[in-house]
């Protein structure tokens, strides 16, 4: 047995307060569904555990505690072992075994880079970012220092997909496919 969508978006929604830790789950959601559909898997299942990555972020707010102690709460709930196991894949300790594990590792990081460009634009509409803009950001270490760029990079190797030819085209897409929903179509300028 696994989840609904609604009842992963319930979880979300109970645990987590801040606007944009939870645009930050529905972008990785959204680059996990893009990476299902890219590898021919379930954009469901891949879409689920994008959504969940992060549920227990403010009530385990330290690299030790997140992912592992959310883990039993998602377990009570009803979301399959599987789905357990690939969202603890993300942490720092998380074994990286499936494709479906590399692929959050590889788009968690990625995702915040991009919005913090989108957001750095005057018309906030990411519909307007360009790869090159978000490569040009990336050099800059100061800009979203927060993002670790090992991280994505090592995702992209575990996964074998090149980083800027691939990899962060098809993350901005699904990201664009869904700028209302992150509230990044312009709204905010």
């Amino acid at each position: 047995m696994t989840l609904t969508r609604q009842q992963a978006w319930d979880i979300v929604c109970e645990f987590v307060q801040s606007d944009s830790l939870r645009k930050h789950m529905l972008s990785v959601e959204f680059a996990m569904r893009a990476y299902a559909e890219h590898y021919g898997e379930d954009p469901d299942s891949w879409g689920l555990v994008g959504l969940l990555h992060d549920f227990d972020w403010e009530i385990h707010p330290s690299l030790e505690q997140h992912p592992i102690d959310g883990a039993p709460i998602l377990r009570e709930r009803g979301l399959a072992e599987e789905d357990v196991r690939t969202i603890l894949s993300h942490g720092p300790l998380g074994e990286r075994l499936t494709t479906r594990d590399k692929a959050l590792y590889a788009v968690d990081e990625l995702t915040g880079l991009i919005t913090a460009v989108a957001l750095v634009r005057p018309t906030k509409d990411i519909r307007e970012v360009k790869v090159k803009s978000i490569r040009k950001k990336w050099r800059d270490k100061s800009f979203a220092a927060g993002v670790d760029r090992e991280d994505i990079e090592q995702g992209c190797a575990a996964l074998g997909v090149e980083l800027w030819d691939f990899h962060v085209p098809l993350v901005l897409k699904a990201m664009q496919d869904h700028a209302a929903e992150l509230g990044l179509d312009g709204r905010m300028a």
